[in-house]
């Protein structure tokens, strides 16, 4: 039963970040404009703070789903973060990259963003419920912490692919970083504007 736990906490979590997100294109662009050793310091980072995380979400997760209204709050959340994102990165693109950067910078930027991760809290609300009203896993502290070191070995995964995949495509296209930085910030912006009309739509037209 544990097996089973510590593969689904892998898996699951190797899909929610298929999908492009703040930290996954931030894993891009770190990549490509620092180098995959950087991208590696901050994939270890946030996936060891993403076990923390996820067991906080997971021990809650059915108080969290009943008692409090997290949708909004998230989605306000996500159009600041995107925003803020997007200015960075758009203020940062015609910037030439550094020679060298301290390891330790990735390191606390991967830890910060992975306190700052809005996007997971619904897609775990909503996996953790259905796994635990399903009994796929067990609400105990042994099994959420199992579950937890799989979901955290299940980011790293994915973020690891992003990484790998953007290098490739730096080699294959010679791609520059203002061009990357451009693109990953209108990314950004798009999503802010995303949840900017998920808003409106619900709150004003619906």
């Amino acid at each position: 039963m544990l097996l089973l736990t510590f593969f689904l906490g892998i898996i699951l979590n190797m899909v929610g970040y298929i999908p492009p997100g703040n930290i996954n294109l931030t894993v891009v662009q770190i990549t490509i404009t620092r180098g995959i050793r950087q991208a590696l310091y901050f994939i270890g980072a946030f996936a060891s703070i993403e076990i923390l995380f996820t067991f906080g979400v997971m021990r809650f997760v059915q108080w969290l789903s009943s008692e409090i209204k997290l949708g909004d709050v998230i989605d306000v959340v996500m159009v600041l973060m995107f925003g803020v994102l997007g200015v960075i990165t758009w203020r940062s693109r015609k910037e030439m990259p550094k020679a060298d950067y301290s390891k330790k910078d990735s390191i606390r930027y991967g830890m910060l963003l992975g306190v700052v991760n809005p996007m997971q809290i619904p897609y775990w609300l909503f996996v953790g419920t259905y796994l635990i009203s399903h009994e796929w896993i067990d609400i105990g502290y042994l099994s959420i912490s199992i579950f937890s070191i799989g979901s955290g070995i299940g980011a790293a995964l994915a973020l690891y692919g992003f990484a790998r995949f953007a290098q490739y495509i730096q080699e294959k296209f010679a791609l520059s970083s203002y061009l990357v930085n451009k693109s990953i910030a209108i990314l950004f912006f798009i999503l802010s504007a995303y949840h900017i009309g998920k808003i409106v739509y619900i709150h004003f037209i619906k």
